[in-house]
């Protein structure tokens, strides 16, 4: 009796197998036939962001709503490929889309764990999710993605699912794709990569938000150490190998990936131009934008409005702190109240924000958003005497949010703070136009009005040169003598009262010849030019260097720069000159 109810459960067992694999053969004969083409895989066209570079390729700007850079498989780093592998899917060279000892062991580890703990999807299914397919658990659509999988093996090589799966798979921080990931987590490409750093990105596929570096380091550095395992156990690699890949420290970037040079005024201005002639595709169609800037002067010109500006700040003393925090005692709340202050609080140029832990005259500690404390004493306080020492009212007390960085080229760290001036630069190559450098104001991020074509600004004795070319035209020579004596000019002139322009000293020397004049920039010589050549005649002629006539009244005002410019209006104005006209 008992030998028969054994036959009875295996009969049973053997008709459920055969009942389950028909229904399951049914399944796959209705859904094949529906399967979407492949035209996506065999046309493979991923949406890359609008990338601007320098003349001499530093990347300067990036617009899209995902971060890639497509990468053919040929130029993959063998390690690259290699920890894909052992953390993916170690049969993928040798299964047909489905590894059948995968699921097995998938089926078996679940059964044994009261659970679905463990999945069995390859490469090739993961293609075909993310291409094709939801992300919804039902029976159906594993069926679907196990039978696209196989399609896809029937028309595409191993190595062109490999390349598809390596640039479009999510990675975190908005990343797809592992050349968008290297750039994104390490800050360079791929191919500059180490081992431990491969198996770093490697680890993000199975669950980017929960191994993402920068959120849970400690859990993405155990989930290296897996796949570097894996890459061991399947001879990959070498045990020395493996073991500097473990102790290597990794550099995990904190902060949206920066561009290479600083331009991010220069960069709008592509966009917005691009955007107007293409609209909304520019996002995604992998545009590539080559401008004129160059590298080496737009690093320049950003030193030198930063630190312009800066040295005008010391100049013009400390203005206390952006505010002011209460530190809790209890060590865990007073972190917690310090990564608060400090979370909206983004770097600006090398400013970075932190909080007062401890001040006094001689020594102020302060932290950083990474918990790193700094130590500003010594030269470093001068700028701040008087907060530090409580005089006048003022104080810089434990909880004071302020801005610190560090200077020379041993680094000392010393307050700073985020300036109330605003400043501008452009460069122009006066042979061609090219515009080489251009710096739109302290900081792009806040504030986006880009000074250098929208700061409409009196130009003062630097439009002189322009009135002096206009008479040179009228016949005028460096030669000419104009009298430079006093002047008054009647209101029916000016247009409203009575106007009497003076040197900028306040002298007058008598007959001067017009090169001097220019020279000594004399005002009262520049109104009579003017007077002399005709202001509509002048208005007229500045045409030639770009100007906007409109923005210069026929008035005798405009020999002393009354009118208004933009300075990218004076380079180019300028440039003219320095180009022979």
């Amino acid at each position: 009796m008992f030998s028969k109810w054994w036959h009875y459960a295996l009969a049973l067992i053997v008709s459920l197998g055969v009942v389950g694999t028909a229904l399951a053969g049914l399944a796959a004969a209705l859904i094949y036939p529906n399967l979407p083409p492949l035209e996506a895989l065999t046309d493979y066209k991923p949406k890359l962001p609008l990338r601007i570079f320098t003349a001499d390729g530093a990347l300067i700007g990036e617009f899209g709503e995902e971060r890639r850079a497509f990468i053919a498989i040929d130029k993959v780093p063998d390690y690259m490929k290699q920890a894909i592998i052992a953390a993916e899917d170690e049969r993928f060279y040798t299964h047909g889309g489905v590894d059948t000892l995968g699921v097995l062991r998938a089926a078996t580890s679940n059964l044994l764990a009261g659970g679905a703990r463990e999945g069995a999807s390859t490469i090739t299914m993961q293609v075909a999710r993310n291409f094709f397919l939801s992300n919804e658990k039902t029976f159906t659509r594993k069926l679907s993605e196990a039978m696209l999988a196989m399609k896809i093996e029937h028309n595409l090589s191993k190595d062109k699912i490999l390349e598809l799966y390596i640039n479009q798979i999510y990675l975190g921080q908005r990343a797809y794709g592992f050349e968008a990931a290297a750039r994104t987590y390490f800050g360079k490409p791929m191919r500059e990569l180490s081992l431990a750093e491969f198996a770093m990105l490697a680890g993000l596929p199975k669950a980017p938000s929960r191994y993402n570096p920068v959120v849970n380091f400690p859990r993405a550095k155990a989930r290296q150490e897996y796949v570097l395992g894996r890459m061991k156990t399947l001879k990959f690699i070498d045990p020395p190998t493996w073991q500097a890949a473990v102790q290597q420290k990794l550099v995990i970037r904190q902060t949206r990936p920066q561009a290479e040079v600083r331009a991010d005024y220069a960069a709008e201005m592509v966009r917005q131009t691009l955007f107007e002639k293409y609209g909304e595709s520019i996002y995604s169609s992998g545009y590539r934008v080559v401008t004129t800037l160059r590298r080496a002067q737009q690093a320049a010109a950003n030193r030198a409005v930063w630190e312009g500006i800066a040295d005008y700040d010391l100049r013009h003393g400390y203005r206390g702190p952006e505010k002011q925090i209460s530190l809790p005692a209890d060590q865990a709340q007073r972190a917690a109240a310090i990564a608060s202050a400090l979370e909206d609080l983004a770097p600006v140029s090398d400013m970075q924000p932190a909080v007062v832990v401890s001040a006094d005259a001689k020594l102020i500690r302060a932290q950083l958003q990474d918990d790193t404390v700094v130590d500003i004493s010594g030269n470093s306080l001068k700028w701040v005497a008087n907060w530090a020492a409580g005089k006048k009212g003022r104080q810089l007390a434990p909880g004071a949010v302020v801005r610190v960085q560090a200077v020379g080229s041993k680094p000392q760290w010393r307050l700073a703070q985020l300036p109330e001036v605003e400043a501008t630069l452009v460069a122009l190559n006066p042979n061609d136009g090219a515009i080489t450098a251009l710096v739109g104001g302290f900081d792009f991020n806040r504030n986006k009005f880009n000074r250098v074509t929208q700061a409409w600004r009196q130009p003062g004795s630097s439009f002189k040169p322009f009135i002096y070319s206009a008479a040179l035209e009228k016949g005028y020579t460096p030669a000419t003598l104009i009298d430079d004596a006093p002047l008054s000019v009647s209101a029916q002139e000016t247009g409203s009262t009575v106007w009497e322009p003076k040197n900028y000293d306040g002298s007058t020397s008598g007959p001067v010849r017009m090169r001097t004049a220019l020279t000594k920039s004399l005002n009262l010589v520049s109104v009579r030019i003017l007077q002399g050549i005709g202001p509509n005649y002048a208005r007229d002629y500045i045409r030639r260097f770009g100007f906007d006539p409109a923005r210069h009244p026929p008035y005798l005002t405009m020999a002393l720069g009354a009118g208004s410019v933009t300075p990218l209006q004076m380079a180019a104005a300028y440039s003219v000159f320095a180009n022979g006209g």
